[in-house]
């Protein structure tokens, strides 16, 4: 909806309340006292898959490494990790899952049988990395397990016997084995995917050919005590809402704890995605131009699970998405391997605004990936580590976590080159259970900063800080030499009077707001 080349006249946006006109400056009404639905820390979740060296280098270096460990963990980024408070973390894939077996992956490591990693690579996988390890992770970071399920190249007696290692508590095969392997309490294990992307890496279904494969599969992921497992189906890729349609008329209601969503940014095409680092403003503008699209597949996708769930009470979960770029010269183009700049940040804070503004039918998201892959948040080389800008958003957005979203009536100013429009800003916010008002804004227009009035409704606040994002450029980014190119510094750009807030946003910058 908002890529849309438009004039000088205005573009409604329904779902957001977004009006982009022509004034200087942007307004916004923010209805504190309208607050209905809650902004779900699980919005802000990671994905780490056996990809490159987003495991192996990025997490897992081994017992024996010179780089500081804990189990063959690596401390300095589960330090960083724990620094956002990650939610989730969805393993082993991706389209790694629909070929991973996950009893290669358990007892003594030196016994583990050796694969080769056909997605991506054609690497040796050597699942030192396995359930174990993973879990050993999750609880080091303190965040929750999200596993994805090997539908399309596994058995049903497969993905229910995993499930049942990990979670059953009480006498069986799967109890013993896992007790054999040196866990004898249960883990809690609460999402649960069942395949990916089953239209094409997952086994190239057809929707109705997948909603019955899954229909078949969840029954079998049971229930062991008190772990309830939230199911995820695997959902359409952008737009496609016959997938959609298809899977919430097929699977009944009480299978299905949530569908995923897949969406990337790629600037140009698939076969020529563009550099990370090496663009213009044009490409920068069109690939903010594909990004705000999210906001449109969003509404589609909730338009249809809304005809079979009115209550909403499955989840739409985003599981993958971020930007697409050619790989860096140099390395393996299996290994997806990409640097991170300040456009990379922008349109990160843009689409957790939008997931944040669709809180009522977005419940999850996970950013691809964690860690070395695609749009990540941490890049290492050997024992050195670099934030990336995406992680500063993360970090910034960590107010947003469990919050009351706070509807917002926008007018944006637009930023309009070569004869094309789009806003200029974006936003979202939120009410914590302290009372304080978070808002957080991109500034998306390259070269012009831009004013923004808010007038608040409902709630008085009288004090306030902030925090801003920016960098030099927009290809500005951050290396183990640079280390802080892009990084977070205090924001004192506002000012706030009888309940109307007023921000300068400067060019090319995420700021967040905090009221009280």
């Amino acid at each position: 909806m908002l890529n849309r080349v438009i004039s000088a006249a205005a573009l409604v946006i329904l779902s957001a309340g977004i009006l982009i006109s022509q004034p200087r400056e942007t307004k916004i009404i923010l209805n504190v006292d309208q607050s209905r639905d809650t902004i779900s820390r699980h919005i802000y979740g990671q994905f780490s898959e056996h990809l490159g060296h987003g495991i192996y280098g990025g997490i897992w270096v081994g017992t024996e490494s010179s780089i500081p460990n804990t189990r063959g963990i690596r401390n300095d980024v589960v330090a960083a990790l724990k620094r956002i408070k990650i939610p989730n973390l969805r393993w082993p894939g991706g389209c790694f899952a629909d070929e991973y077996h996950w009893m290669d992956g358990i007892g003594p490591r030196e016994k583990r049988p050796r694969m080769v990693n056909t997605h991506w690579g054609g690497v040796v996988e050597d699942n030192s990395f396995g359930t174990h390890e993973f879990m050993d992770l999750c609880d080091q970071l303190g965040t929750e397990p999200y596993i994805c399920g090997n539908l399309g190249s596994g058995s049903v007696e497969e993905m229910s016997k995993w499930v049942e290692y990990l979670t059953l508590d009480g006498e069986s095969p799967m109890a013993k084995l896992r007790a054999q392997n040196g866990r004898e309490k249960p883990w809690k294990v609460r999402f649960w995917g069942v395949g990916n992307e089953n239209w094409g890496c997952g086994g190239s279904m057809t929707a109705s050919f997948y909603s019955d494969q899954f229909r078949r599969y969840a029954t079998y992921c049971r229930n062991y005590g008190s772990n309830k497992l939230v199911r995820i189906a695997g959902g359409p890729y952008g737009g496609d809402t016959q997938w959609m349609e298809t899977l919430m008329k097929n699977i009944p209601l009480n299978l299905l704890g949530g569908v995923s969503l897949h969406n990337y940014t790629l600037p140009r095409n698939w076969s020529d995605k563009g550099s990370a680092t090496s663009f213009d403003e044009e490409e920068y503008f069109t690939t903010v131009e594909k990004a705000l699209k999210m906001d449109d597949i969003l509404v589609q996708q909730s338009r249809v699970m809304d005809i079979y769930d009115p209550a909403k009470k499955v989840g739409l979960m985003v599981d993958e998405w971020g930007n697409w770029y050619d790989v860096e010269p140099g390395t393996n183009p299996g290994f997806l391997y990409q640097q991170n700049t300040l456009r990379d940040a922008l349109t990160a804070a843009l689409n957790l605004n939008i997931f944040n503004n669709h809180c009522d039918r977005v419940k999850m998201a996970n950013i691809a990936q964690t860690i070395n892959v695609l749009q990540s948040l941490i890049l290492t080389d050997g024992s050195k580590m670099v934030l990336t800008p995406t992680f500063f958003v993360y970090e910034m957005y960590t107010v947003h976590h469990d919050a009351a979203m706070i509807p917002l009536k926008f007018q944006s100013s637009s930023y309009e080159l070569k004869g094309r429009a789009i806003p200029a800003v974006h936003a979202s916010a939120s009410k914590d259970a302290q009372g304080r008002l978070h808002m957080t804004l991109v500034n998306l227009h390259a070269s012009k900063a831009q004013s923004v009035r808010c007038e608040i409704r409902g709630a008085s606040y009288r004090t306030g800080s902030g925090t801003i994002i920016s960098g030099a450029s927009l290809q500005s980014h951050n290396t183990v030499e640079t280390p802080a190119a892009v990084s977070t510094s205090a924001f004192s750009g506002f000012r706030i009077d009888e309940n109307v807030l007023t921000i300068d946003l400067p060019a090319k910058s995420v700021v967040m707001v905090e009221l009280k």
